[in-house]
């Protein structure tokens, strides 16, 4: 045995393994909170098989279920991505765990990495367990799947820089409120279950620029209608993507 087996190596990991073990710490803590479970798997499946099964909005010709699949999966994203997401992070905030995180070796822009990893792998559980549902209803998807994994990437950039912009400047509380209601806000108005045409052509025309109704349309024009990649949905969720990350980064508060 060499004197020097069992000499320290002080130092941090290489960022890398960093990340990776903070995103795999961050998955477990959401999949283990019976809430954002919740929120993020129970509410979207129970919304599908509901409005899939009974005649209740008229989502206009063919099956409910054609066009309730693609804005059901927009609202998975947005309640991981910026609903979960701003919950937690405002209530880690609150309780100082950013800024005992922040003083680790692990840096405050890899963090935010790991937690957008986590999201990630929470999004694909969710978009797998929805499609077997609506699969199973009856859903008869087309189009290309990587213009839906490329808006599906949009929409996550987009809803995780408004929740992370939420969490870092609002109080915990306030994040809680606000994030539930913008959630409630826009499941019915940004197309979700209720199709755009239903409002008023002033109300419609605000609307389709929301983050949730490009994301819902975008997937629909791609799996119902089988269309290219939609550009101006991308477009929007891009904006929506810069905008949010930019000022989340500016004025995050990890205090």
């Amino acid at each position: 045995m060499s004197a020097g087996t069992y000499t320290p190596r002080p130092g941090a990991a290489p960022v890398g393994r960093m990340i990776a073990a903070q995103a795999a710490f961050e998955t477990r803590m959401l999949l283990r909170n019976g809430e954002q479970l919740l929120l993020t798997v129970v509410i979207p499946s129970l919304l599908l098989v509901l409005f899939s099964t009974v005649d209740i909005v008229d989502t206009g010709g063919g099956e409910a279920v054609d066009f309730l699949a693609p804005g059901v999966l927009a609202l998975a994203v947005m309640s991981t991505a910026f609903t979960g997401q701003a919950i937690a992070t405002g209530f880690e905030r609150r309780y100082g765990v950013l800024k005992r995180l922040g003083a680790s070796p692990l840096p405050r822009w890899a963090l935010m990495t790991a937690k957008t990893l986590a999201v990630l792998v929470t999004e694909v559980l969710q978009v797998a367990l929805l499609t077997v549902i609506a699969l199973a209803l009856g859903w008869s998807p087309h189009g290309s799947p990587l213009s839906v994994a490329l808006l599906l990437v949009l929409g996550t950039a987009a809803f995780s820089g408004l929740g992370l912009l939420m969490a870092g400047t609002l109080r915990a509380e306030a994040t809680l409120a606000a994030a539930n209601l913008v959630f409630l806000l826009l499941l019915v108005g940004g197309g979700v279950i209720v199709p755009l045409e239903k409002f008023p052509a002033g109300v419609r025309a605000v609307l389709e620029l929301l983050p949730i109704s490009a994301l819902s349309d975008g997937l629909r024009d791609v799996l119902r209608e089988g269309s290219a990649m939609p550009w101006g949905a991308a477009g929007i969720l891009t904006v929506w993507a810069v905008l949010g990350l930019g000022a989340a980064a500016r004025f995050f508060r990890w205090e």
